[in-house]
């Protein structure tokens, strides 16, 4: 476990170790656009074919899910199975790193929630001054 926390609002102390900024640039390649999130999130429930993906991420596009699988199989957050039937079958799930980034979400669900509370009381504060 970090402990960046440490390094927050010291100008004195101890420099931010280089590990702790390769590892927050890794996290942020696996999960960074406008996709990747949602994706992880609907596989998070279980097993999910092409199509399950496509309806359960609204708006994206099948050229754009599919790079965007291909990514994340990649960084080794999905993993592709084929089926040899007719017509053949393609299931997409979660690693075990996959299933582990659950926690990174829930903390920036946590986070998102009380940061726009904060915007919308300083808008709803300057609307008043």
């Amino acid at each position: 476990m970090s402990d960046f926390k440490d390094f927050i609002g010291s100008d004195k102390g101890p420099q931010c170790p280089r590990t702790y900024i390769l590892a927050l640039t890794d996290t942020l390649n696996v999960v960074s656009g406008k996709w990747k999130l949602p994706i992880i999130a609907a596989l998070l429930r279980g097993v999910c074919r092409f199509k399950d993906l496509l309806d359960s991420t609204e708006k994206i596009t099948p050229r754009m899910l599919s790079k965007e699988l291909k990514e994340l199989e990649m960084n080794s957050i999905v993993e592709r199975k084929v089926y040899s039937q007719t017509p053949v079958l393609i299931e997409y799930r979660l690693t075990k790193s996959g299933k582990d980034i659950a926690n990174v979400i829930d903390s920036m669900i946590d986070w998102g929630m009380v940061h726009r509370t904060q915007v919308i009381t300083n808008s709803e504060a300057e609307k008043v001054n």
